[in-house]
């Protein structure tokens, strides 16, 4: 390196620099697929000889580290990247630059591609083409665009605007990144590359250490970076995009003018006149337009994929909402073509009677030529998005001319059209036809349903979403000029149409016809002496009322209005044809519908759906060959109508989440007019048809009832989510203006399970009695290296709760990493939960293995204890006399899966045990050491997320363990008991101490829920023998004003009886080997053994409290003579005075009184009345 002394042999220097980096190798974990690349193939790096780099690389472990580093770093000297390219091949550079010294601080980063391991190395040199490059403190994080493929060696280095643009904003380089669109790319974008930013870990943790996995951003998840660069080279070649006039303008247009503007509009004029036309096509607009805002401020927040109206749709309300819309729309779309199909063969046949050509007869006509129709319009769209495109274009340049061709004709009456009514512009035909006339029963409703239709198509460029070149800018754009020039269209031509023809005609002018002098008649056609007043009587044959051909009539050239009624037709059975398949492949590529998985796969280059398209011509020629389309047509509409609906309901609900991350470019919209636009839209749907309304909400309700159940595993940050989170927190703040009242205590409990797997019996019990009434969280205190434990507790808080949903636990998982357990419980219980909801109760598991434990974790457990009372919490104390831990087993069955399911894991698993002697007692109390468990079974737990609340039972098919020992079994059958319904039995509550009335309000919740509802509660309180009668009327005039149902009252008279000796001996043989004996030692020797085990249990002490100690002993006795076949016992937990009782006596109180029982909760309230009979 630059500045070293001439004479020293070139490799000491590298030597000593290789080993000083590898010292400092920073290893990070690479999110996917960039790792170490072999010792072997290290390059020789710019400025360094081959053979210096050679040394370099014998330094390093060889073989990829289990890490896979992202870079490796090595200590460079000043100014070694702007001399680089004088050094010669020995190592003998040119004259020693000014930094003579090694560098301090600063590292060289070069970025490796595994996958090139085995190449030849690139050529040694500076810069970026170079191969590898030196950035004085580390360089940037942003990937060049043009390093992707540089020189067959994937060098994913950071560049920094060829390393100069760092250099002038910062004055060095740095390795933080600049902001750049490709950090925020999900990594399977089709736009570009996802690069990640160096993680927090890497900025932040000491080079000598391992920093955390680095991971995704928040609900991110990709695939390798390099594998989506790859495929995205790959595909995008050849891809056909639409801007947003072929994309989505022309399909609009195409879609919206339909065969309802030359066949049907004439007669609408005709029926509701030129006003309330007008009236109708203004209405229908409002809500296509509202419709059209809100589909442009969805397309606008973020970047939009295949799935048209379902992805938009699903993407805001969730896979609920767009599961149940995504599969009625597609289908929608479906009959749509046999609906378009029908109609232009009806046309066609038409044509042939005038020519009397029919093949068969009129209905089987119109299934032949309807059919075939189909099956040319599914090779023009099954040969590509480009040709189908093209065949739009052509049927848009039919359907102007034929538009075109209309208005010409209105500036051209002939006197042979006059006997069918066309005049030309006349102001008497404009006022006779501004007002209604409605008949054969039609209202304006009854019109406005039969125009509506008309109106929809607005989505059929949102529709191919996916195949837009820029789907933010075209569907706002083309969707809502689309709107504008048909609606001018249709008032143009329903103007038009009402100021030219009259609503009756003969169709014959005969001498008698032409009146001079006009009597009795008003009519704008007797003004225009010709006489059609016989049509008042008779059905005349023409006329805006009588004739669908008027339009034909009215125009230029004739010929030219059935090649227009043809182009309309086509052209929305084939954006439809194209739509429905792509909807449908968006909606099976999110599997919320997992039987229709085989319908997302793509074909060729644009990904087409091909099993798509057949399945969507199949329901088109069923419903050809049906050919009655009048009841099929309402249901098709409400379909169109619900999505609709739900797209504005989806920008209200956004709105009114106020989640950040609505933003959309689009800014004229409005939270209230889309909320408007929703309920216009349901209410059209009842115009149209009541029934079909009716229908569509049952099917769009069952679906959404069905995926809902399903619960697909997709997390797209809806605003039903966003909505959830604002109503919690809203109730949350106006819950923490509340003060407390007795009447709405509740138990919430903080639950010390440790991992929640690892204790079902106490998280079922607790959830019996909190499920739906109070908070219940599960902490878990994590010991030992807090740098593992910073990194174990994110994934356990992802990991267990969800477990705790999968297992239908209304509660929360709470990890904390501290130095011991009583530090840790004291951060949960002062910490944990948010203004009125916290924690009130301590709910502990009893430390079975106590007496074989270090005193010391004992010490700890009871000062929990102390703790929490000094906190005002409760404390309740659960004891299954089997145990609760069933950890040790899981360990061995996770093991036995990870196994089976990775024979050649590539884990490396690792037993590692940190501070054995204090953590290994002191997690057991609460949680399994974290030091016990293995990455390998950490990492495929967390995977799987499918961890069994009875992990173990005996699956022994392939012989790999041996079947469970007696005791072990008795444990897992315990760990499930109270997952079971509990049976006709008794809930024993033995209320000796007034603790505020937890001791009684637990038993009660118990019994309130369904597992529980069979169980009868039995009251035991102590008395005397004297006044047994009453103070059991005493408790029960207490307990029925407190409305507790109870099936029987005890009152104890002889619990202060001397417990039998053998009991007494047995106490006493417990606790001698906690004694301190200090009437045997010297006064000195004594006090400082107290002093180092404070635990002990003092002579004195011992004969101070004997009477507490034999009542402990005397109530077990009583509790195995009167509750031995309880389903459960609550008990008051006697209390320990803080610095008085020692925790060797305490636990032996507990020991002594809880021993050999069913399972038995030691409950002591706070002290605060829970309980009132005050209403």
């Amino acid at each position: 390196m630059e500045g070293r002394h001439p004479h020293t042999p070139a490799g000491s220097t590298r030597q000593q620099a290789a080993e000083t980096a590898a010292g400092a190798e920073e290893t990070l974990r690479l999110p996917a697929g960039v790792g170490d690349a072999p010792a072997g193939s290290a390059e020789p790096e710019a400025g360094l000889s081959p053979a210096a780099a050679a040394g370099d690389a014998q330094c390093r472990p060889l073989g990829p580290t289990p890490s896979q580093s992202r870079f490796q770093v090595d200590l460079v000297a000043e100014g070694s990247g702007r001399a680089a390219a004088d050094e010669k091949p020995g190592g003998q550079g040119g004259a020693a630059a000014k930094g003579s010294e090694e560098a301090k601080g600063r590292f060289r980063v070069n970025f490796v591609d595994p996958s090139a391991g085995d190449e030849s190395p690139a050529e040694p040199g500076g810069g970026p083409e170079g191969g590898s490059v030196s950035f004085q403190n580390g360089g940037d994080t942003v990937l060049s665009e043009g390093s992707l493929h540089s020189g067959g060696h994937h060098h994913y280095y950071y560049d920094t605007h060829t390393n100069t643009y760092y250099l002038r904003t910062f004055g060095h380089n740095t390795m933080d990144a600049v902001p750049r669109i490709d950090h925020y790319r999900h990594t399977a974008a089709e736009l570009g590359e996802k690069l990640i930013r160096p993680s927090l870990a890497e900025l932040h943790d000491e080079l000598d250490k391992e920093p955390f996995e680095d991971g995704y951003a928040n609900g991110e998840e990709g695939t390798p970076p390099g594998e989506a660069d790859a495929t995205y080279a790959a595909e995008s070649k050849g891809i056909v995009k639409f801007g947003w006039i072929k994309g989505v303008l022309v399909r609009c247009m195409l879609n919206i003018w339909g065969v309802m503007l030359f066949i049907r509009l004439s007669w609408i004029v005709g029926q509701a006149g030129i006003g309330l036309s007008v009236l109708v096509i203004a209405m229908a607009t409002v809500v296509t337009t509202i419709t059209g805002l809100s589909t442009s401020a969805i397309a606008t927040n973020g970047f939009v994929r295949g799935g048209g109206a379902y992805y938009l749709i699903s993407r805001s309300l969730g896979p609920e909402f767009g599961g149940a819309i995504g599969l009625i729309f597609a289908f929608a779309n479906a009959v749509a073509v046999a609906m378009y199909v029908v109609g232009f063969a009806e046309t066609v046949v038409q044509l042939l009677q005038e020519n009397d050509a029919l093949m068969l007869d009129e209905m089987n006509d119109i299934r032949i030529i309807g059919a075939i129709t189909v099956l040319i319009l599914l090779g023009i769209s099954v040969a590509g998005m480009e040709w189908e495109a093209k065949a739009q274009i052509v049927l848009l340049v039919i359907l102007l001319l034929a538009i075109g061709d209309f208005i010409i004709g209105t500036f051209i009456p002939l006197d042979w059209k006059k006997a069918k009514g066309f005049f030309g512009y006349k102001a008497e035909i404009f006022t006779e036809n501004f007002g209604p006339d409605f008949r054969r029963e039609e209202t304006f409703f009854s019109v406005f349903a039969i125009f509506f239709p008309a109106a929809t198509g607005i989505l059929a460029g949102a529709n191919i979403s996916g195949d837009l070149a820029d789907p933010q800018s075209a569907i706002p754009k083309g969707t809502l000029l689309a709107i504008l020039i048909t609606t001018l269209v249709y008032i143009g031509i329903a103007v038009s149409v009402g100021a030219c023809v009259v609503r009756d005609a003969t169709g014959m002018i005969i001498n008698n016809t032409i009146i001079t002098e006009l009597t009795n008649c008003t009519t704008a056609a007797c003004k225009l002496k010709v006489d059609f007043s016989s049509c008042q009587k008779t059905e005349c044959p023409y006329g805006l009322l009588n004739s669908f051909q008027v339009m034909s009539m009215v125009s230029g050239f004739a010929p030219l209005i059935s090649a227009g009624i043809f182009s309309a037709t086509l052209s929305s059975a084939l954006a439809s044809l194209v739509s429905a398949p792509k909807i449908f492949q968006a909606l099976c590529k999110d599997n919320i519908y997992p039987g229709l998985l085989l319908f997302a796969k793509g074909y060729g280059k644009n990904n087409e759906p091909l099993r798509g398209y057949i399945l969507t011509f199949l329901i088109a020629l069923g419903f050809i060959l049906i050919a009655e389309l009048n009841v099929i047509a309402p249901i098709i509409s409400n379909f169109f109508l619900a999505s609709y609906a739900l797209i504005n309901f989806s920008v209200f609900h956004a709105s009114l989440a106020k989640s950040p991350g609505w933003r959309p470019a689009f800014k004229y919209y409005n939270m209230w007019v889309s909320l408007v636009g929703a309920i216009l839209c349901c209410i059209v749907m009842f115009v149209i048809n009541w029934w079909a309304a009716l229908l569509t909400y049952v099917i769009v309700l069952g679906l959404y009832i069905y995926v809902t159940y399903k619960k697909p595993d997709v997390n797209w940050g809806s605003s039903t989510q966003a909505l959830t989170y604002l109503n919690a927190l809203q109730h949350s703040v106006r819950l923490a203006g509340v003060e407390d009242h007795v009447k709405n205590f509740r138990p919430q409990c903080l639950v010390m399970t440790g991992a929640p797997n690892s204790r079902p019996a106490l998280v079922h019990l607790v959830h019996a009695f909190t499920k739906n009434v109070g908070l219940m969280i599960c902490g878990h205190i994590h010991t030992g290296p807090r740098r593992q434990a910073m990194k174990e507790l994110a994934t356990d808080l992802a990991r267990y709760q969800r477990w705790l949903i999968k297992n239908k636990m209304k509660a929360f998982y709470a990890p904390v990493h501290a130095e011991d357990l009583r530090d840790g419980g004291q951060y949960l219980m002062q910490a944990v939960g948010l203004g009125r909801m916290r924690p009130n109760t301590l709910v502990v598991g009893f430390k079975k293995d106590w007496k074989q434990a270090d005193m010391r974790d004992v010490e700890t457990y009871i000062n929990l204890f102390h703790d929490a009372f000094d906190i005002q919490y409760g404390v309740v104390v659960i004891r299954l006399k089997e145990g609760l831990d069933i950890s040790h087993l899981q360990g061995q069955e996770e093991l036995l899966s990870s196994q089976e399911k990775s024979p050649s894991s590539k884990e490396v698993v690792v037993n590692v045990d940190y501070s054995k002697k204090t953590e290994t007692h002191t997690s057991k109390a609460f949680s399994p050491p974290s030091s016990e468990k293995t990455p390998g079974l950490h990492k495929e737990e967390e995977e799987d997320g499918k961890t069994p609340t009875q992990p173990l039972l005996k699956k022994d098919s392939k012989g790999l363990h041996a079947p469970l020992n007696l005791a072990d079994q008795r444990l897992l059958d315990a760990s499930s008991q109270f997952q079971k319904k509990q049976g006709k039995n008794t809930i024993d509550v033995w209320w000796l101490f007034d603790d505020g009335g937890l001791t009684l309000l637990i038993p009660y919740l118990l019994t309130t829920k369904k597992k529980w509802k069979d169980c009868k509660i039995r009251v035991f309180i102590g008395g005397k023998i004297n006044r047994i009668d009453h103070d059991r009327r005493a408790m029960a005039t207490l307990l029925s004003k407190f409305r507790i149902d109870f099936s029987d009252i005890m009152v104890l008279g002889d619990i202060n009886t001397k417990p039998k000796k053998e009991n007494i001996a047995a106490f006493e043989e417990m606790v001698e080997p906690f004694r301190l004996h200090e009437d045997d030692k010297e006064q000195d020797i004594a006090d400082k053994m107290k002093e180092d085990e404070p635990w002990r249990i003092t002579d004195n002490e011992l004969e101070l409290y004997k009477t507490k100690s034999h009542r402990q002993i005397r109530l077990n006795e009583l509790l195995k003579e009167h509750s031995s076949t309880a389903n459960i016992i609550v008990m008051s937990l006697p209390v320990a005075r803080k610095g008085a009782v020692s925790s060797a006596l305490y636990m032996a109180w507990l020991e002594a009184l809880s021993k050999d029982l069913p399972p038995i909760l030691l409950v002591r309230g706070n002290h605060q009345s829970v309980l009132t009979f005050y209403s």
